[in-house]
């Protein structure tokens, strides 16, 4: 399949939507973070967002197209982001993913430290599970954390042998979530969601400790 100009173009426009929305949201400290839209099956190729760049600003040059390999499949100067291969491996392992996004919060960070000896964070009975897609009474969602590898191939490999397509993202521990959808418009939802759960639970963890206190005080 040949990727047009104009389907090149809409991922570019479709990913500055999801970049100043998250960014607003202060989701990308330091310009940390990445997103992707996936433009073919076969072969692989995705639009993803160039490394380096204020994701709180829009440039003509801010995004570039990669293979499976992540490789740039035109001639450019950008580099795409060193976590380019994670989601390669998201497209690869999840066929149905259209779009894949990658953020750093205080909450996600929080969450994946707090679980990161169970190597899974679980939360049930919450109404945003519904946003993950899952709508059974009082439904339980688990999403797997791994290890913070600094070396990508390796990192990558460990988020490969845990994701399924049952839950819409992985957690790297002190690191952030990625999260995917069947597009972009899934994808957002997915990780508004996740985010959501990771806040109210570190949240209802520090009311519940202030309680504790309160009722038992040293």
């Amino acid at each position: 399949m040949t990727v047009t100009l104009e389907q090149r173009a809409d991922a570019f426009r479709r990913l500055d939507e999801a970049k100043l929305t998250f960014a607003r949201r202060d989701w990308f400290p330091g310009t940390s973070g990445n997103l992707s839209i996936k433009l073919s099956n076969d072969p692989l190729q995705f639009a993803v967002t160039a490394s380096g760049k204020d994701k709180t600003k829009l440039s003509p040059e801010d995004y570039l197209v990669v293979d499976g390999e992540s490789r740039p499949v035109e001639p450019t100067t950008l580099k795409p982001s060193a976590e380019t291969l994670i989601h390669a491996v998201v497209y690869k392992r999840i066929p149905q993913a259209g779009a894949c996004f990658h953020v750093h919060t205080v909450w996600n960070n929080l969450v994946s430290e707090l679980y990161f000896g169970q190597r899974a964070f679980s939360i049930q009975g919450q109404e945003l599970i519904k946003g993950l897609g899952i709508w059974e009474e009082n439904a339980r969602i688990t999403i797997p954390i791994v290890e913070n590898f600094a070396h990508i191939p390796t990192l990558a490999a460990a988020i490969e042998k845990v994701i399924t397509p049952d839950v819409p993202g992985v957690l790297i521990r002190n690191h952030g979530i990625y999260a995917w959808g069947a597009n972009d418009f899934e994808a957002k939802r997915h990780l508004e969601s996740f985010e959501f759960l990771f806040e109210y639970h570190v949240r209802w963890l520090q009311l519940r400790q202030t309680a504790v206190s309160l009722t038992h005080p040293q």
